[in-house]
């Protein structure tokens, strides 16, 4: 919620549905409660998806916001909506640009707009020049402003040519950073953890174009641990990104933490595979009902590839991952052909027809998967369904799941690990009663990470 600038309005997201009809749609609207005349208007009727994160300009002339066209769809490609209150005339600026947004403000001066989106394994700041004809804005006035490995997470600030912006790097958690608008120059404001950094090694980080299997160059990052020394051989953790349609960027985890992962020995070989934003919406929209397919030959393409490395001991290679990357986990432990010798999944999909009869996100299951009973969705149920490939389990295997979980409930951890034990596959089950399909408790975080690597030692 946020005001208008003459305090006359309130401007608020909501989804107005109830019931089934909440569970089935993402179309959420963005509307103004005039408190004057106590009426409310919607201000983006007819735009069926996500309509989120609106802001004024500094004139309050124009709102802008984020917008996804399909309804159900929560993945959608973001586009930046500016509204002209005058006339009511909204203008999508980014309709033929091929990408997703977030994060989008007015410069100071209204001339442009802001906004943060995934460009190739980094999430970069990208401006808008805004035409005077509002509707003659495309594709040709975006301009990205930074470019680095590294992740632009929230504009925090601007004054004059500079933007103040916070900034992570699979080494760095977020610190304040100034950038220069014109040359885009990115200059550290604070350094609250040096001290700590000082203390620590480095993780050497590496960018690596993968061929796929039908051809595509995928990005690739490649963690190694500090004091890296190619003459050794180490063991090698493929790691399997949730979301589906979530970016494995240069950001900071407190949990999936790639530095702290390599800083225990490991490299860590960290997939942009197919479904993930910042190579195009055709990129980021193919994971859709395809989830045991080219993607998990993407994790497979990663693996190999990097094992070509005389570095990598072959034979001590993991696989992690939570929500759709403890699924992947599922499906991988059914058709690796024994590339790898442990498992970790955190709150995965095992059996999809069970997990479609208990999610509460049903537009994600309806978009993503579809319904079991639809004979249009039968050949995914089949081949891509984790338990359907239970006789070719043999390998040990941690699960992790929440038990408030209504995500991916309890009941997807629980088949999986009496799947394993009946098997007589080594496993092991951590149970969280109290979290969801997160781990938010520091104490319970404390645990996840222990359990984590002595599993790691235990196994690989």
């Amino acid at each position: 919620m946020i005001w208008s600038q003459d305090g006359k309005s309130i401007i608020y997201v909501c989804k107005k549905k109830f019931g089934k009809e909440y569970a089935l749609s993402t179309n959420t609207d963005i509307y103004e409660y005039n408190l004057d005349s106590k009426n409310t208007r919607n201000l983006s009727t007819g735009m069926m998806g996500y309509d989120v994160a609106p802001s004024f300009s500094q004139d309050g002339k124009y709102i802008t916001w984020l917008s996804m066209a399909h309804d159900g769809y929560e993945s959608d490609k973001n586009d930046v909506i500016v509204m002209d209150r005058a006339s009511g005339v909204i203008t999508n600026l980014t309709k033929d640009w091929d990408g997703t947004a977030a994060s989008s403000r007015f410069s100071n001066d209204g001339k442009k707009i802001y906004f943060v989106a995934v460009i190739k394994g980094t999430e970069q700041l990208l401006e808008i020049t805004l035409q005077k004809n509002l509707v003659q804005t495309n594709a040709k006035h975006i301009r990205q402003v930074t470019t680095g490995d590294f992740d632009i997470n929230d504009l925090v600030a601007q004054a004059g040519n500079t933007m103040v912006v916070s900034r992570t790097d699979m080494n760095h958690a977020a610190e304040l950073f100034t950038v220069d608008l014109q040359k885009g120059t990115v200059t550290p404001l604070t350094s609250v953890n040096k001290p700590i950094y000082d203390k620590i090694g480095m993780c050497k980080i590496e960018k690596r174009w993968v061929k796929t299997t039908d051809n595509k160059d995928m990005l690739t990052w490649v963690i190694y641990p500090p004091d890296f020394d190619p003459a050794k051989k180490y063991p090698t953790l493929l790691y399997c990104q949730g979301g589906p349609q979530s970016a494995v960027s240069q950001f900071y985890s407190f949990r999936w933490n790639f530095q702290l992962m390599a800083s225990q020995g490991y490299i860590v070989v960290a997939p942009n595979r197919r479904g993930m934003p910042g190579h195009g919406v055709e990129w980021n929209a193919s994971i859709s009902k395809d989830w045991g397919g080219q993607p998990i030959k993407d994790y497979l393409s990663a693996i190999d590839d990097v094992s070509k490395e005389s570095y990598v001991d072959k034979n001590r290679r993991g696989a992690v991952g939570a929500s759709y990357g403890g699924y992947s986990v599922y499906m991988l432990a059914g058709v690796h052909e024994n590339r790898f010798k442990s498992f970790i999944a955190h709150d995965g999909l095992f059996d999809l027809k069970s997990w479609y009869g208990t999610t509460e996100e049903l537009w994600f299951a309806n978009w993503d998967i579809g319904a079991y009973w639809d004979p249009a969705n039968a050949d995914g149920y089949k081949h891509f369904n984790p338990s359907e490939y239970a006789n070719k389990w043999n390998t040990p295997i941690l699960i992790i799941q929440g038990g408030i979980d209504f995500r991916v409930p309890i009941e997807q951890g629980l088949q999986a690990f009496q799947l394993a034990q009946l098997k007589g596959v080594k496993s092991k089950l951590l149970y969280f009663p109290e979290e969801n399909h997160w781990v938010l408790k520091p104490q319970n975080a404390i645990v996840w990470q222990r359990e984590f690597f002595n599993w790691l030692k235990e196994t690989l």
